[in-house]
């Protein structure tokens, strides 16, 4: 790394992050409904974002900083092993085309809020939408901070906040000052903050990806140099190199499934959805969120260059940030730290607003004070998203970041979990409410301890997210284990449900709530936003 500051790529970075600040700001006036004390509104953007502002959402919601500096770490540690996201977000888009769509239709139908508020609609269970809630923030949780530890690797390599030895408040008070102006835009504009925000976090992105990928080539004698340099590496390495062997393809296959089934299961997948304005933004953006995809696969071919370019670091998180800053100008090299801070600004805005929505919706609203008003939710909301942002800092901030890099492993497999309740409860009522609780708990308790017997070089437990799949005998992903016995366990329990006759909740929904679009009669006049917090 370099000594001192980077002076001119700190301006820079400076420069655009002042920019989206006063975009998050002004945000609060964009679009702006004349009672914005709902839900709705502050916490889905008045569900009015068309085709283009839904895609900058969802993109700026689901490729964060911690994707833009973890992805090419991965392949800087591990070689092709580490494109196993490339191939689950190929997967990923056309399944949430056979899901999303009768999500958002049903949800606006009845004015649900949160996966939570459809799961306790439909199967008439406020237990069983407890679960699915709390699964939500947990998994949340570290998934912020992941966004702030992205935040920091660049501050790192521009050289601001000192070194080691500098005092705690003076190295951490850049990050302060991050995390206090997220806070407030977001307190005060709510969804559409990063919703504006979006489209400059992407522009950068792409800019930077494209001239990464031509610019650094160069410079590095060419894709042919590249690939040697990192095949030498891993081949002394013992890895045999860039491609994994043969153990190690069912831990890529079934990463690859599992993370692909649970991205859209995430709150914050789920709040950017909602936010659209009719059932044909869905489709339409299932079918052009690929592209980010194409970016994907550039981007991780970073963690390549960056072996070919002798970049050593202790933390492999900071092996992008430090090949940006020894390859580009100290100019370029600033918008490219300014892409990867606002990547994780935008993501972090909606993670914690869509955490803040579970948390008024399902626990306050449900099992504190069921009267609550449209506008006693939003204040509610509007705070707790503040607590949110409060505990990724201190989790940031007090823990080590490999400790926060696992939690956000182990919350991929919890998130997973919900799958059963959500996406079955789309599409079929035959599993029983209870039952899907029974295998809710199995695969989180089945789960949360097979990844505490997972060991790392550098921790005892919670060290990766594999393991051997019982009675296969190969390495795979322990979430997509744990979602299998969660079935089963759903499916046997429902037919022992049904033997026994156990009481059903409640549907209230119908049949053509599923496929109903935003300008179907009485879709629009059944539950006005401004009481759609009181439906249930």
């Amino acid at each position: 790394m370099n000594d001192g500051v980077n002076g001119v790529a700190l301006a820079v970075f400076i420069f655009f992050f002042v920019l989206v600040t006063a975009m998050g700001f002004l945000a609060a006036r964009w679009r702006r409904a004349a009672n914005d004390q709902s839900l709705d509104e502050w916490g889905l953007g008045g569900r009015s974002f068309g085709t283009w502002v839904t895609w900058f959402l969802l993109g700026g919601d689901l490729y964060t900083a911690y994707t833009f500096v973890a992805v090419p770490a991965a392949i800087y540690a591990a070689g092709a092993a580490g494109f196993f996201a490339v191939p689950y977000t190929i997967l990923v888009y056309p399944l949430i085309f056979t899901f999303l769509p009768r999500l958002w239709s049903v949800s606006h139908k009845h004015g649900y809020v949160t996966t939570s508020d459809f799961v306790r609609g439909r199967f008439g269970s406020k237990g069983l939408s407890l679960a699915v809630a709390v699964t939500g923030i947990l998994a949340t949780m570290p998934y912020i901070a992941l966004q702030l530890v992205g935040i920091q690797a660049v501050l790192d390599v521009m050289g601001v906040g000192g070194g080691e030895d500098t005092n705690w408040f003076i190295k951490d008070l850049p990050l302060l000052i991050a995390f206090g102006v997220l806070a407030a835009y977001t307190y005060s504009s709510g969804l559409r903050a990063p919703a504006l925000i979006a489209f400059v976090k992407d522009t950068l992105i792409y800019i930077v990806i494209a001239v990464a990928i031509i610019y650094i080539p160069i410079k590095l004698g060419g894709f042919d140099a590249i690939f040697a340099a990192a095949n030498d590496k891993f081949t002394e390495s013992g890895n045999g190199g860039l491609v994994p062997d043969h153990g190690g393809q069912w831990t890529y296959a079934t990463l690859a499934l599992g993370s692909a089934l649970a991205l859209f299961m995430y709150p914050h997948s789920i709040t950017a959805t909602l936010s659209s304005r009719s059932r044909e933004v869905i489709r339409r953006n299932t079918t052009i969120l690929p592209l980010y995809s194409l970016m994907l696969g550039l981007l991780a071919l970073l963690g390549f260059m960056a072996i070919a370019a002798g970049v050593k670091v202790e933390n492999g998180q900071l092996a992008i940030p430090q090949l940006f800053e020894n390859m580009f100008p100290d100019w370029f090299a600033g918008v490219a730290f300014a892409a990867i801070g606002i990547g994780a600004l935008v993501p972090a805005a909606i993670m914690s607003i869509a955490a803040a929505n579970l948390f008024t919706r399902n626990i306050y609203k449900d099992f504190i004070k069921p009267d609550a008003t449209p506008a006693q939710e939003t204040k509610v909301s509007k705070l707790v998203s503040l607590l949110v942002k409060v505990g990724a800092l201190v989790f940031v901030l007090g823990m080590d970041k490999t400790v926060a890099i696992n939690f956000q492993l182990l919350g991929g497999i919890w998130i997973l979990q919900t799958f059963p309740a959500l996406v079955g409860g789309l599409f079929t009522r035959w599993f029983h409410r209870w039952a899907l609780l029974g295998g809710w708990a199995v695969g989180m308790v089945y789960g949360t301890v097979a990844a505490y017997g997972v060991a790392s070089p550098t921790q005892k437990h919670f060290g990766g997210s594999s393991e051997e799949i019982p009675g296969i005998g190969e390495i795979g992903y322990i979430g997509l284990t744990a979602f299998v016995l969660n079935v089963l366990v759903t499916v046997v329990l429902t037919f022992v449900m049904r033997a026994l006759k156990a009481p059903d909740g409640v549907d209230e929904t119908k049949p053509g709530d599923y496929t109903a679009d935003a300008g179907d009669p009485g879709v629009e006049t059944e539950l006005p936003p401004a009481t759609a917090g009181n439906s249930h």
